[in-house]
């Protein structure tokens, strides 16, 4: 399934989702710009390698620096490949706009990096012994789209999904939407455990982390009074007070009856 937009308007610019898209471009087009064994460098620097963590002399053995924690926040802003980079950032833009609004950018610049720590936290409890370094922001976005979830149950999410060859577009609710969504990162999960090396490219366990982050974690960081969509129904405007001039209603002329 892939999201094509959302029918909730935004009512403030979103300067935090701006930042966080043009990060990600930007030290996306670095890499690019690295050698393979620079690249390689980088991963595994930047990114998190749980074994790194739950095995630190062995790390230490084979050549990791010795203090790694801020792998944790800079993992989110690294990708890779452009399928991954447009993937994330497009899903970040459909939702992440409507989350901002409720939380102001500070807010939400703090609540989609706590996401994300949830969210890899998550893997590498799911698997502590991993060497592959784990990369990219979906997890902090799973975080918006669980916050969506519970603040926009009633939007529609025109979704992309191919049949075969065929390009179908669904009319969805936010709530099924998602709810699916998150079945199948738990589900993708479970399988790979069952099956282990299957779908090692990809952290399930990190997904559904992080959306489970983004559900507990909105209390905390949303701000009062800016929830202006939520849970009304999809194109109502913010209610806002209406001052006018008092009038009188216009009486029509009298036909000789008296209804009291």
């Amino acid at each position: 399934m892939f999201p094509i937009r959302d029918s909730i308007p935004r009512v403030h610019t979103p300067y935090a989702v701006y930042t966080i898209i043009v990060l990600n471009v930007l030290v996306f087009l670095y890499q690019q710009s690295l050698s393979g064994g620079e690249l390689f460098t980088m991963l595994h620097t930047y990114g998190v390698v749980p074994a790194r963590f739950a095995f630190p002399d062995w790390a230490t053995q084979v050549g990791y620096p010795a203090y790694g924690q801020f792998a944790l926040i800079t993992h989110q802003f690294m990708h890779g490949g452009w399928m991954h980079l447009l993937l994330n950032m497009w899903t970040l833009w459909i939702f992440g706009d409507n989350i901002e609004d409720v939380m102001g950018p500070v807010r939400f610049m703090l609540f989609y990096l706590c996401c994300g720590l949830a969210a890899v936290l998550t893997h590498m409890l799911s698997d502590a012994a991993a060497t592959m370094p784990i990369v990219g922001a979906s997890g902090a976005i799973a975080g918006v789209m669980g916050a969506y979830f519970l603040l926009y149950p009633h939007a529609k999410v025109v979704t992309l999904i191919p049949i075969i060859i065929i390009p179908l577009f669904f009319d969805l609710p936010a709530v099924v939407y998602l709810g699916i969504w998150f079945a199948m990162q738990v589900l993708s999960g479970l399988g790979s455990m069952v099956q282990p090396g299957g779908g090692a490219s990809i952290a399930w366990w990190a997904h559904a982390g992080g959306f489970m982050a983004g559900i507990l974690l909105l209390p905390v960081f949303r701000q009062k009074g800016r929830c202006y969509y939520c849970r009304i129904p999809e194109g109502t405007p913010p209610h806002r007070a209406v001052i006018t001039r008092p009038h009188h209603p216009v009486v029509p002329p009298s036909s000789g009856r008296d209804d009291g």
